[in-house]
């Protein structure tokens, strides 16, 4: 199942999973980065050490929405996510 690591208090977060509902796509489940520490020490595992999230890093966002593919891949646009095959 999809990891998407976000936060309710994120614009870009709250419009994907708008999106997601909109789409009807169910198949992820959603990280709180802002819930707890272990979420927000999760995530920022990946934001320290991904290729992907260093852009985002160097501009100084968070890096959120974040989706963690169960193969490890991300992806960093629900849309992206919304055009994967269907599993």
């Amino acid at each position: 199942m999809l990891k998407f690591y976000g936060s309710h208090i994120c614009s870009g977060c709250r419009e994907a999973l708008e999106l997601f509902r909109e789409k009807g796509f169910t198949d992820f489940t959603f990280v709180e980065i802002t819930e707890n520490t272990n979420n927000l020490r999760e995530f920022l595992k990946l934001r320290d050490t991904r290729p992907e999230l260093q852009e985002a890093k160097r501009e100084g966002r968070i890096g959120i929405p974040c989706f963690l593919l169960e193969n490890g891949e991300m992806l960093l646009e629900a849309e992206a996510v919304l055009a994967l095959p269907a599993s």
